[in-house]
């Protein structure tokens, strides 16, 4: 049996992973969260769906939305992304540039961390400020 990685509301396991595995973790959170709003939203088809959400989902966009969320974030949430930026990361991008690469990196570990340690209302506040900003 697979043993699954439990939220934690104290975040002790989760400070031990890799800021790549929160990042892991925040790139599905986001992507769900994208596609549900979509759905919600909108009446498209499928592949229409698809295509509108890679405009939130691409580097270049994580990017742009972590710059403009930064001053909105809390000296630990600044942390999260920092270690979630400069975490080596052997993947070359494709679509964005290394720099745009790496900010979306740390937007994803923080979703990802505060996904993983419970912290759902923030989760949430961030990931709707994403939509409107």
């Amino acid at each position: 049996m697979i043993e699954v990685i439990e939220r934690s509301e104290n975040g002790a396991e989760v400070n031990t992973m890799s800021p790549l595995t929160w990042a892991y973790i925040g790139d599905s959170v986001y992507e769900l969260y994208i596609r549900m709003y979509l759905v919600n939203t909108t009446k498209l088809k499928p592949h229409k769906l698809h295509i509108e959400s890679i405009k939130y989902v691409k580097a270049k966009a994580q990017a742009e939305i972590l710059k403009k969320l930064e001053n909105r974030l809390t000296d630990k949430e600044k942390e999260i992304v920092k270690r979630g930026r400069n975490a080596e990361n052997h993947h070359l991008p494709k679509n964005a540039t290394v720099q745009e690469y790496m900010y979306s990196t740390g937007f994803e570990a923080l979703i990802g961390y505060l996904y993983l340690t419970k912290q759902d209302k923030r989760l949430k506040e961030i990931l709707e400020n994403c939509i409107f900003i």
